[in-house]
């Protein structure tokens, strides 16, 4: 498989929660988003999938034990985090740092991301394709002109 493809986790795969405390994998309740299951489980048939997160409080465990309880896990090959690369997903470097992780060539690596700012931009600036999960149909005034899917599922289609 030559195609990779980095996820952002939360609001992206799996349904954030700001108001309850602490990390995701400890909450009483954890939820995918709508299409993440059949999204990923097709994706995975003809690509390798990663997590790319920005999580504050979570190590790699933690997300990984988040996903293993939506039934996610199956389909990732491994997760990338703040804490673990020791800086910040708005950047570049972040991406840069899991490109050289993954011994891959940017242009073959798609950064999808319900975010401008901290996912897209950033992948982009570092040479990744780049997939902005928009299902709000959320206004933006960015010069991004990249693709825009409002189901998960459209991502397969691309």
């Amino acid at each position: 498989m030559s195609r990779i493809y980095l996820f952002d986790w939360g609001d992206t795969l799996m349904i954030d929660n700001p108001s309850l405390p602490g990390k995701m994998c400890d909450w009483p309740q954890v939820e995918a988003t709508p299409h993440a299951l059949e999204t990923l489980r097709r994706l995975s048939q003809r690509a390798e999938i990663y997590i790319a997160t920005n999580a504050e409080n979570s190590v790699e465990a933690d997300v990984r034990n988040a996903f293993l309880r939506v039934g996610l896990d199956d389909y990732i090959q491994g997760y990338f985090c703040k804490q673990t690369l020791g800086v910040s997903k708005g950047t570049p470097l972040f991406y840069h740092m899991i490109i050289e992780r993954l011994n891959a060539v940017p242009a073959a690596v798609t950064m999808v991301g319900d975010t401008l700012e901290n996912d897209i931009l950033p992948a982009a600036e570092a040479g990744l394709q780049t997939i902005w999960y928009n299902p709000g149909h959320q206004p933006f005034t960015s010069t991004y002109a990249g693709p825009v899917v409002h189901c998960l599922t459209d991502i397969l289609d691309l």
